[in-house]
């Protein structure tokens, strides 16, 4: 074997380890990111909340940041040769020189509340474990010394447990008499699956709640929270002040999460891939983060390593598996024929200019198409296009921005998972001729259980708002190849859905009402033949069509109620 070869042999590369400790003990392969440091500690806000894609490097970052701020350990060789070592005058002011409090949520989920609870419980303990010597101390009065104990203990109530960062904070500034660093990684993680799962408002209100820690707090030098998707501020942030954000469009931090370009160079020139750079790029990079070309480096790194050790020469979709895609599915099943003709665009290699919000909340997620392509740039499916005006404009709030697929890998992902999501929603996956035959028939019978059973097909349990319903049966009629037409004006106000049959001069109007309550569906039904009638919504069509039906349709979750009027 020749000494290149000797020394690649040599060389380690630390897929899916984000402990920095490790790594650097071990001697893995390290991407210095260290500079971050630096770049954080000027800025002057108590609160810095950064998102970014899943596997961009976040957990990783924040292990950095603890192996280097945490009093309780001595990191000086971790730092050794880094770009953060080299600064003595720093790292003499900083490092280790503070009680660090390190959170990660991204194992927090559960079926239900209380599952989700306890996995957030069995956290909490450990953290509080680790600083069981809190207790020793002769200042901790008997209030705080049980509330301590419950949690390092796994018995924490609700209330506890929304004190508990807190608690742990101001005895640790008493400790050491030094106020506290927070790093909290996947912060929105819990709120996510809450919402998947149809227990959003309560994990809410407890996350709302032990965040508080982050709002006038003497005992807080500064906090860090990480996250997919930026959470509103007013959601889940209430009262907290001296925040910060650093999103996708961040001139802040932009080099930091992801592989540069000169990252990535150096990386495939140490492994002796030099001539793999072309194709990496094609397939890994794109990502425009505060107008700095990022590659991925999950997927970076696991190409590496299969090329190194079995010579694969092809890239592969690594990151497609990496991530829970329930949301965007379900954004799919919802809006499908709203963004067919977009989709179609992007997979020709063209851009979409949509609004995008980067300020956004679970609960109302799915109430516009517009979120949707949020969701798509902020988890990484989408980026920006660079040089463009519109994206000068924006702000930390959102704005007008041309979106494109960023790579090979994600139009590779697009084709092959998303676009089957494309054709299930469609309705093509089932019949719907019964539909759309006992519509034209007045089968109200039949056209509940029809409507109700592509309901159970094509939605999750937490997509109750009116404003789902009313995409859902616009959708399957329009993929139906049905004439449609949605809140058209018509009479005195505008009726929700019009299916006009020209060839047999008739047409249907359909008016939508949602029940909280499954005893109020036929009254629904009744409000909203009312509706159709005192607001004149058939009264534009008397004189083109034969025939006019009218449909009051009531919904509560997955079940559907029809009554009909002529």
């Amino acid at each position: 074997m020749d000494k290149e070869n000797t020394f690649i042999s040599q060389i380690r590369i630390p897929v899916g380890n984000s402990n920095f400790q490790e790594i650097r003990e071990k001697d893995l392969y390290y991407v210095d990111k260290t500079g971050f440091i630096s770049e954080l500690l000027n800025y002057t806000d108590k609160v810095q909340l950064i998102t970014r894609p899943r596997r961009f490097g976040k957990t990783l970052m924040m292990s950095m940041l603890k192996c280097f701020f945490d009093i309780e350990q001595d990191n000086r060789v971790l730092f050794s040769g880094l770009e953060i070592g080299r600064n003595k005058v720093l790292c003499a002011e900083w490092m280790n020189q503070c009680p660090v409090v390190f959170l990660t949520f991204k194992e927090i989920e559960g079926l239900d509340f209380e599952s989700a609870y306890d996995c957030l419980k069995d956290v909490l303990a450990e953290i509080f474990n680790q600083y069981s010597f809190i207790l020793d101390a002769d200042n901790v009065n008997d209030y705080d010394r049980k509330l301590f104990t419950n949690l390092q203990n796994g018995m924490a109530s609700k209330m506890e447990v929304k004190k508990s960062l807190k608690l742990l904070t101001r005895l640790l500034y008493a400790h050491y008499n030094k106020q506290v660093i927070i790093l909290l990684d996947e912060y929105d993680v819990p709120l996510a699956k809450a919402h998947e799962r149809g227990y959003y408002e309560e994990m809410l209100d407890l996350m709302r709640g032990m965040l508080q820690v982050l709002k006038d707090n003497d005992c807080l030098n500064f906090a860090v929270l990480t996250g997919c998707l930026r959470v509103s501020k007013e959601s889940v942030f209430t009262g907290v002040n001296n925040f910060s954000t650093s999103s996708i469009i961040s001139k802040n931090f932009n080099r930091y999460f992801g592989f540069t370009e000169k990252d990535v160079q150096q990386l495939l020139k140490d492994f002796g891939m030099s001539e793999q750079y072309s194709l990496v790029k094609e397939w890994y990079d794109g990502y425009n983060f505060g107008s700095v070309d990022m590659y991925c480096p999950w997927d970076v790194t696991c190409y590496v390593m299969d090329y190194v050790r079995s010579k694969r020469q092809m890239p592969a979709c690594y990151w497609a598996g990496s991530s829970d895609n329930s949301i965007i599915r379900t954004f799919i099943d919802k809006y499908r024929n709203l963004i067919k003709t977009d989709f179609e665009k992007l997979l020709n290699g063209e851009v979409v200019r949509k609004q995008v919000s980067l300020n956004l909340t679970y609960d109302e997620l799915q109430d516009s198409v517009d979120n949707f392509w949020s969701v798509l740039l902020l988890s990484g499916y989408l980026t920006t296009e660079r040089n463009d005006d519109y994206y000068e404009m924006a702000t930390e709030d959102g704005g007008v921005f041309s979106l494109k697929i960023p790579n090979t890998e994600v139009r590779e992902i697009f084709i092959n998972t998303i676009d089957k999501w494309m054709q299930a929603a469609s309705g093509k996956l089932w019949d719907i001729s019964k539909l759309i035959n006992a519509i034209w028939e007045k089968d109200i019978d039949v056209m509940s259980q029809e409507i109700t059973n592509i309901l159970r097909k094509t939605i999750s349990y937490f997509d109750y708002s009116e404003n789902f319903y009313h995409a859902f049966l616009a959708g399957i009629l329009s993929g139906a190849g049905q004439v449609v037409k949605t809140n058209p004006e018509t009479g005195m106000g505008r009726s929700d859905i019009i299916l006009e049959d020209s060839d047999n001069s008739r047409v249907v109007i359909f008016e939508l009402k949602r029940t909280k309550e499954e005893k109020q569906l036929e009254a629904f039904c009744e409000q909203a033949l009312t509706q159709i009638k005192n607001m004149g919504y058939a009264d534009e069509y008397a004189d083109d069509y034969n025939e006019i039906i009218c449909y009051g349709i009531s919904f509560y979750k997955k079940k559907c109620l029809v009554k009909v009027e002529n």
